[in-house]
Parts: structure tokens; C-alpha cells; sequence
């Protein structure tokens, strides 16, 4: 402790320091210049607090603002991402199936295809008993032969008696065996054109994949008893694959032809690309089917709750990932690609980013892109042609001698 320290506590101990006042200056300062001005510091305490006061309030009012922006672009963001950007979880992978049925009768005798197993165009999947159908080929054929002499001989006779003068023959005479003549090719016409058929029932025991794809379901075994027009085997056509998206209808004013889509199956990462091909243009209105008595059946609705239909859209596969496998009914979330913005005015821009969502969130929808409904009118049919069996021209009789004719000497010999 210092030599005045102890002196002050001297003074305070004895009742002798209480200390006198000291005279200030002008300037509100302590003559000796000891310590800070007294009100200059109180002034710039309450400055220092106001300023800290400003500051904080500042700060709290742009936090709540940043706070409110954020929560406003986020709620945006949501309400365009689920409820007015075109997309959907109900999706389903489609594909077409042919229905293999037999255009003959018969047993099964040989099956040539597994389950899932993967066929070509044009490989037989099971062979039918052919012994009827030989059978009848060549017993068509004996009667072809059998009308083409039979021709012969009335053509035969009949020109003869074209030949004779009215002293030989008679009007009469004559037009019978012109009409012997024609029936006989008439008869013979009509068994060749059995023998191309039997030809055809006999190439049809053997049953051929229609498509290149997957033989699926197979219940079918050797042995079983196939049926003229009942379908036994399904196969899936490899190529014919899509994807159908089930759109609400209030997401289809952003939903066009040719638009670039996402489908995600369910259990894989990667998404198959494609585009929209086609969007169906009718659905089924409960409301369309009369009651009991013919009356209109109207059903029922809350005034203030309206569930949106949901329209089908085909989409188009493009490219497939390689380890995503396309199975028919599967489910995806598909997406719908808007197209660029490039080229655009920062008022359009701003229009679909902002005005846009805010018009749907306040019922009024956003108007619909253009050239939709004109890129549906303008499609073309695809025309799907399979080959299919064409007759064959008939081959003319042989010519064979019915008779004596002039130049020949005896009979012919049939072979």
C-alpha cells in the first residue's frame, strides 16, 4: 500500500478526511484535471444506448423481413412445385400385348417357348397335330385333279360341237355341253381354291410370335387342345413400351405435345427421358349415365370442395437407363419439362415465375400455352400393317385327251 493511501485511511479513521470541494473550470472540468466531464459523458452514454437502441431495432425488423421474404418464396415454390407444376406421383408403365390365338384346331403336340422367355417375329411358339391338315391337302388335291380332267373333256366336248354344222347338231345340243363346259370350270375352280386353303390350315398348325418380345404368363403345356380363335399365349411386345401420367386438370394448361417429361419408376434413381405424345381427350362422366328410369343421374357435390379429374397423358420413351427394367404396371413420378426460357423477355419471365403462381393461389389459373390443342389436331394415324396370306391365281388344267380327236389313233393313257 502506498504512503497516501495510507494517509486517506488515516483521515477517514479519525473523522479528518472528509474531503473538501474542488473548484472546476469553465469548461465543467476539474481545475487539477482529474476524470472525464460529467455531463459530456452522460450525453454520450444516452447516444451511444440510442444508437444501440436504433441499431438492434433495425436489425429485428430485417431479420423478420428476411424471415418473411423467405417464407413467402418458399411458400411459392411449394405451391407451384405440388399444386400447379405438371406433375404427378399416379404414373404407371404401359405396354401393348398380343394375344396369340390358333386360326386352326387341334392337339398341341410340340411348345417351343418358356415362361418370360424372349421370342422374335416369326418364331413358331407351339406346332399343332398336322395330320388332318395333310390329309386334306392331299385329298384336295386329288380332287383338283380330278376337275381339271373332267374340264378338259366338257371344254373338249363342247368345242367339237361348236364345229359341227346345223345338219349335226342342234341349237339345243349345243348349249348343254356349253353349260357342262362352264360348270366343270366352275368345279374346277372351286377345288383349287380348297387345296390353297387346306395348303393354308396346314402352314397354320405352326403358331408364330406376331411381335418380337416376352412370352409371359405361360399356362399353355403340350398336350392341350387348341381352339380356333381362343387366345392361349400372351406376348409382350418389346418395342411398344410407354408411359402414361395421370394429370389433374388443373395442371394441364402447361401440358403440351412434344414436351420434354421425367419418369422416375419407383425403387430406382435414375429417370427415363421422353416427351409427351399424345393427351387423351375423353374421360368418363358419371354424370353422362341415365338411372333406372332414364332419368339423368347426377351425383352430389360440396359446393366449396371440388376434386380436379384427372386427364391421361401418354408420354413417349426416349432413352431408358441401362439398369432400369421397363415392366408393365410399375409406378412412376413423372414431371413435365417447361421449355426454355431462352429468347424470353424479363417480363414473361417475371410473368411465370411470380404472376403466374399467384393467379393459380387465387383461383383465376394461368392461361394455356399456345399451340397445344393445334400440335393434337395436326398428329397422323399410325397405320400398323401385319402380313397376312393372299391367294394364289389357279393354275390352269392340264391338258390331257378326252377321245379320239383327229390325228390321234387310240385312246390316251391316263398315269
Amino acid at each position: 500500500m502506498s504512503a497516501e493511501t495510507q494517509a486517506d485511511a488515516a483521515d477517514a479513521a479519525d473523522g479528518s478526511g472528509t474531503p473538501e470541494p474542488v473548484a472546476r473550470d469553465t469548461g465543467d472540468r476539474f481545475v487539477d484535471g482529474r476524470g472525464p466531464p460529467v455531463q459530456a459523458a452522460f450525453f454520450a452514454g444516452r447516444l451511444r444506448k440510442a444508437v444501440g437502441r436504433l441499431i438492434r431495432g433495425a436489425g429485428k425488423h430485417l431479420a423478420t423481413l428476411g424471415i418473411a421474404l423467405v417464407a413467402v418464396v418458399i411458400s411459392v415454390a411449394t405451391w407451384q412445385h405440388y399444386v400447379t407444376a405438371p406433375w404427378t406421383r399416379n404414373g404407371s408403365v404401359r405396354v401393348q400385348v398380343a394375344n396369340v390365338a390358333p386360326q386352326v384346331a387341334g392337339k398341341i403336340v410340340e411348345l417351343r417357348v418358356a415362361d418370360n422367355q424372349f421370342v422374335h417375329k416369326g418364331d413358331v411358339l407351339y406346332v399343332i397335330d398336322p395330320f388332318d391338315f395333310e390329309v386334306a391337302v392331299r385329298v384336295g388335291k386329288a380332287l383338283v385333279d380330278q376337275r381339271a380332267a373332267d374340264l378338259v373333256v366338257k371344254q373338249a366336248e363342247f368345242d367339237r360341237r361348236q364345229h359341227l354344222s346345223d345338219l349335226a347338231t342342234t341349237p339345243e345340243e349345243q348349249q348343254i355341253y356349253a353349260g357342262n363346259a362352264a360348270q366343270a370350270k366352275a368345279a374346277y375352280e372351286a377345288a383349287a381354291h380348297q387345296v390353297a386353303q387346306a395348303e393354308l390350315n396346314l402352314k397354320r398348325t405352326s403358331v408364330v410370335s406376331p411381335v418380337d418380345g416376352y412370352v409371359t404368363n405361360l399356362l399353355l403345356r403340350a398336350g392341350d387342345y387348341a381352339v380356333t380363335g381362343v387366345s392361349n399365349i400372351s406376348v409382350i411386345d418389346s418395342n411398344s413400351f410407354w408411359i402414361d401420367g395421370y394429370f389433374e386438370e388443373t395442371k394441364m394448361a402447361r401440358v403440351c405435345v412434344g414436351d420434354r417429361a421425367e419418369a422416375q419408376l419407383v425403387g430406382y434413381s435414375r429417370p427415363i427421358m421422353g416427351h409427351v405424345k399424345t393427351v387423351t381427350r375423353g374421360i368418363s362422366v358419371s354424370n353422362a349415365a341415365a338411372g333406372t328410369q332414364g332419368l339423368p343421374n347426377v351425383d352430389p357435390i360440396y359446393t366449396w370442395v371440388r376434386l380436379a379429374q384427372r386427364v391421361p397423358v401418354r408420354l413417349a420413351i426416349d432413352t431408358v437407363p441401362p439398369d432400369v427394367p421397363l415392366v408393365s404396371g410399375m409406378t412412376a413420378t413423372v414431371t413435365i419439362r417447361q421449355p426454355s426460357t431462352t429468347g424470353q423477355t424479363w417480363l414473361d419471365r417475371f410473368r411465370m415465375t411470380f404472376v403466374d403462381p399467384v393467379s393459380d393461389l387465387f383461383g383465376a389459373g394461368r392461361p394455356p400455352r399456345p399451340d397445344c390443342l393445334q400440335a393434337i389436331s395436326q398428329q397422323r394415324p399410325e397405320v400398323e400393317v401385319l402380313p397376312y396370306a393372299r391367294e394364289p391365281a389357279v393354275p390352269p388344267a392340264e391338258k390331257i385327251a378326252p377321245g379320239l380327236t383327229p390325228g390321234i389313233d387310240a385312246s390316251p393313257r391316263l398315269p
